[in-house]
């Protein structure tokens, strides 16, 4: 497990992330270029995560 506290940190980034994109979502008139660059950097946040779960189970 030694990934394991950089697969934490990258599961609170992750959460913190999608916590943003909600609220801009939530808001009146949502900001798309701002929902577009949260949804990217999630999305590359949940693939360096997979990367590194994979990466301990070999």
């Amino acid at each position: 497990m030694l990934n394991a506290p950089r697969v934490r940190s990258l599961e609170e980034r992750h959460a913190s992330i999608e916590r943003r994109i909600a609220e801009e979502d939530g808001r009146p008139m949502p900001d798309a270029g701002q929902l577009a660059r949260l949804k990217r950097e999630k999305l590359r946040v949940k693939d360096e995560l997979e990367r590194l779960r994979r990466d301990e189970r070999t």
